[in-house]
């Protein structure tokens, strides 16, 4: 049997402002061509399908046409779909009774019988190959909070004892369930001990203390895991059958190097023949200029040199993050910047800046009885100082002075007013 693995999709995501609808719809137009040209009779799908709990009818629409489309495509294809931690568990399941006439299983909560206990065998879901036969079963375990897992009396983290425990439930009676030849699937939502995150997008899992799970959990009988939640395509502890396949589409400058790709893995019966990485072609292209931070005039310099191809489509155009070290604040910057782009087809995303290390030591700290005694400008003073170690200037310190003065009111938006729009007196 053969199946893709695939996960965070992040749909309805925006890159600083510019919506990615448009390089969504070019991913999944591949996705599509690459079930039909693999043959592939599995899509297993690891959680962040949206990027927040309350995604836009566009991005939903996106899903659903999707998967109405795949199945149409590959008329034996099986899919699996499990939440993850910015999806709604509750919005990845309404609609499950459509989807199971497409061969879809949607597991957004863990599922419970009437009387509260967890009810197992509605985690575990079969694969069935072209012919129509179980060539495996799935254990889909999707994003685990505090209140999914068993309660467990143990000295350690119960949370994450909970989590194995879980798995382990699960797969015992996918182990009742199986027959000589048909392999075992785990899918998983998670962050493994040793991955390697994506500070600038991907949200920390943080409760009750725990952060990384151990691979352990994963018992020698399940021949491969389908993980998400990472972006960077990894292994889990150097054992290639425990693995995140990563984000389609770069969610972050920080995720311009990484292959995105999805998984096409092959089953021989009980195991994993083969397991190939598949890249996805990109959409659009994320600039970083310069690589590393460098001084503004190294930077308008090499915008200005900034040769792009010619592109009509402003959709098509690349992303671009300015990357600048600052010895001071520059309130001119974003306009500075703007006018060594005009012109040029690309779209500008984020300006980041930093600033060069202290040539002298800072003022000391104030203090807790010295700070009941300054007044709001010479907090700014100070605080300025320490950042620059240099005088406010006098034209910052004179709006800071003025915004001191300004009704809060008049920093409000009035009532009357249109979005965005400031009620100035």
């Amino acid at each position: 049997m053969r199946f893709i693995h695939t996960s965070d999709w992040h749909l309805g995501q925006t890159l600083h402002n510019f919506e990615r609808g448009f390089e969504h719809q070019h991913f999944l137009d591949w996705l599509l061509a690459t079930l039909a040209a693999e043959q592939a009779e599995g899509l297993l799908i690891s959680g962040d399908i949206f990027d927040n709990a309350n995604p836009s009818a566009a991005a939903q629409k996106q899903l659903y046409r999707f998967l109405q489309q795949a199945k149409a495509r590959v008329p034996h294809l099986n899919i699996v779909i499990i939440a993850g931690n910015h999806d709604s568990p509750g919005r990845l399941e309404a609609p499950g009774p459509l989807l199971e006439t497409l061969d879809a299983a949607v597991i957004g909560f863990v599922p419970r019988r009437p009387d509260g206990a967890i009810d197992i065998a509605k985690l575990v879901v079969p694969l069935r190959n072209k012919l129509g036969g179980i060539a495996a079963w799935c254990l889909a375990v999707p994003f685990l909070r505090p209140g999914d897992v068993p309660r467990m009396e143990t000295e350690s983290d119960p949370y994450m004892e909970g989590i194995a425990l879980l798995y382990r439930q699960a797969l015992a009676h996918a182990l009742t369930l199986r027959q000589p030849g048909q392999a075992i699937i785990a899918l998983g939502h998670c962050h493994m001990v040793g991955g390697e995150i994506s500070e600038d997008s991907e949200r920390r899992i943080v409760i009750g203390g725990s952060e990384a799970l151990s691979a352990g959990m994963f018992d020698p009988a399940i021949a491969y895991a389908a993980l998400g939640h990472l972006h960077l395509a990894q292994s889990v502890g150097k054992q290639a059958h425990l693995r995140y396949c990563g984000s389609p589409l770069p969610l972050s400058f920080a995720e311009v190097g990484y292959p995105h790709q999805v998984l096409r893995v092959d089953l021989e019966g009980e195991t994993v023949a083969d397991i190939t990485p598949l890249p996805v072609p990109r959409a659009v292209e994320l600039l970083r200029v310069p690589q590393r931070p460098a001084p503004l005039e190294e930077v308008l310099t090499a915008l200005a040199a900034l040769e792009l191809p010619a592109n009509d489509e402003p959709q098509r155009q690349p992303y671009l993050e300015v990357r600048v070290r600052l010895d001071a604040p520059e309130p001119g910057l974003r306009a500075r910047i703007e006018a060594a782009l005009e012109g040029k087809p690309v779209r500008l995303a984020k300006i980041e800046t930093s600033f060069s290390p202290k040539t002298a030591n800072s003022s000391a700290p104030a203090a807790p009885e010295q700070l009941e005694r300054l007044q709001p400008d010479d907090i700014f003073k100070r605080l300025y100082r320490s950042r620059y170690d240099a005088d406010t200037p006098a034209d910052l310190q004179a709006a800071f002075a003025e915004l001191l003065l300004t009704p809060i009111d008049a920093l409000l938006p009035s009532p009357a007013c249109g979005r965005g729009e400031r009620n100035v007196k």
